[in-house]
């Protein structure tokens, strides 16, 4: 599988997304995307960088397809994987985001419990 196969799966089978919106997240356009996945042109390293970088991808398996889709994403601890979320929600321009990350970090223990058990029967988590 090329880099522009393997970029291609990635997009389509595991984060199901439009070519125009992976192009939108990493700032190029809809045609680059199509013209990687082609293989018509070749990812820059910037490119590869950002894909990683936003989606959480291992560098590696994108650029050599090593360790096959069980090597696909970046393995990452939950402390760490906390920490990474609170940054993206600490400069997001989504108000109801930040809002709810406020009530929550604000709540009284009472209504935290609350906003747990309505949050796992949204999720459907435990």
């Amino acid at each position: 599988m090329t880099i522009g196969e393997r970029l291609n799966y990635l997009r389509e089978k595991k984060l199901e997304i439009s070519q125009e919106d992976l192009g939108n997240k990493i700032g190029v356009s809809r045609f680059s995307i199509s013209n990687y996945e082609s293989g018509k042109r070749n990812l820059t390293d910037r490119v590869i960088t950002d894909i990683c970088r936003e989606f959480g991808v291992n560098e590696v398996w994108l650029r050599t397809g090593e360790g096959g889709d069980e090597n696909m994403f970046t393995k990452v601890n939950e402390d760490d994987r906390y920490s990474l979320n609170l940054g993206k929600l600490s400069v997001t321009e989504n108000q109801i985001a930040r809002n709810m990350l406020n009530a929550i970090a604000e709540a009284s223990p009472e209504k935290l419990q609350h906003i747990e058990e309505f949050m796992k029967a949204c999720l459907g988590i435990d």
